[in-house]
């Protein structure tokens, strides 16, 4: 079965190709509103909402994205910045 640290340890220097850079990865969290509680929170910035669909998109994020799907639950959003 895959390994979610296979995808830890492949996943970073694809998002590196597309300008972006993790903001947090899997740091303590704190619910202050709302019944949402996430067991592990991952925020990337990218130079602009392009950049972050052509790496989710891209061939050197298929394979890490292909592992990390069969291994783990994710939600994901693309948001632009201001």
């Amino acid at each position: 079965m895959p390994d979610y640290g296979q995808y830890r340890a492949l996943a970073p220097p694809t998002i590196a190709v597309y300008g972006g850079r993790y903001i947090a990865r899997a740091g303590a969290t704190q619910v202050k509103e709302g019944d949402w509680r996430p067991e592990r929170l991952v925020i990337l910035e990218f130079p602009d909402v392009a950049s972050a669909e052509a790496w989710w998109n891209s061939p050197e994020y298929a394979p890490a994205k292909a592992l990390r799907q069969s291994c783990a639950d994710a939600q994901l959003v693309i948001v632009e910045g201001v």
